[in-house]
């Protein structure tokens, strides 16, 4: 969060070094966004809550309780955020969407977030496990159990990929202040948002083969606020804080199709994004 805070006060700073001066209702020129296209490339940094994770399979059928799991920063250097073919190895936001009206843009984008299991935890474990040949093969009624690596490793980490639609709405901050600047508009950005999960999913479960492949695991809804920093028309930087709920029912965790797990949990995510945009209507 202290990005979104940082980025907000640059924002509030930037609107009184550019702002020139207040004047009056009727000589505020209206921007109009009606027709415009824009892109925006980003970077975020993600929450999760805890939850409980349900496996089945032949030989087992149980679910641990309240796990933890954090996020995946990737070591801050040119070449892991920046150079072309690493681009993508961070946690990264990507959108392109249409305003269909001067407040109102439809959307579509991935949220690229990273989801860890918390190795070497304590949780609760109730269910079976029966002739996998492990030292964990038996019956648990809320038993403590230890998440070592030889029992399992679970991790959505290229990632946990959340592809979805946005309706978002945009207020022009400078035309409620009666401000007027040249070159740099502010706007207060509010969204709602729904899609599905197609996570990478990186998990070893008892003594089963490694698994890490992409499947279409489930769906998410979400909701975002921020403040998005236009200049020279065509170029922008958005800060913003999003939240939401993901379920998945279907995640892969071997190779056998018989095998899968299932989990919901809330999540929050601090972005920083960068942009362009461009009115392809005929009157602008």
């Amino acid at each position: 969060m202290k990005h979104i805070t940082l980025s907000l006060l640059m924002a509030f700073i930037t609107l009184n070094l550019f702002a020139q001066h207040t004047i009056p209702d009727k000589q505020i020129g209206k921007k109009g966004r009606k027709g415009e296209l824009y892109f925006y490339w980003g970077w975020n940094w993600s929450g999760y809550t805890n939850s409980d994770i349900h496996f089945k399979g032949d030989n087992y059928d149980f679910t641990l309780k309240d796990v933890k799991a954090k996020d995946r920063q990737s070591e801050f250097s040119y070449e892991n955020y920046f150079k072309p073919s690493n681009i993508t190895l961070p946690q990264t936001n990507m959108r392109i969407g249409y305003f269909i009206n001067d407040k109102y843009d439809i959307s579509i984008g991935v949220d690229h977030m990273k989801y860890v299991m918390v190795q070497d935890q304590t949780v609760k474990i109730n269910g079976h496990i029966n002739e996998t040949g492990t030292p964990y093969d038996g019956v648990y009624n809320n038993d403590d159990i230890i998440l070592a690596k030889d029992f399992l490793v679970f991790e959505h980490t290229d990632g946990l990929n959340y592809i979805n639609v946005e309706l978002s709405r945009s207020d022009d901050v400078f035309e409620w202040l009666k401000i007027q600047s040249k070159h740099f508009e502010l706007y207060l950005t509010e969204g709602v948002g729904v899609g599905a999960l197609l996570p990478k999913t990186n998990a070893t479960l008892l003594n089963n083969e490694r698994h890490d492949d992409f499947h279409l695991a489930g769906y998410g809804l979400s909701a975002k606020v921020g403040l998005h920093l236009k200049f020279f028309k065509h170029f922008f930087i958005q800060s913003e804080g999003k939240g939401g709920f993901i379920h998945m029912p279907d995640i892969r965790t071997t190779p056998s199709t018989s095998d899968k797990a299932s989990q919901h949990f809330f999540f929050l995510q601090g972005n920083i994004l960068i942009g362009g945009a461009i009115n392809l209507s005929k009157n602008k």
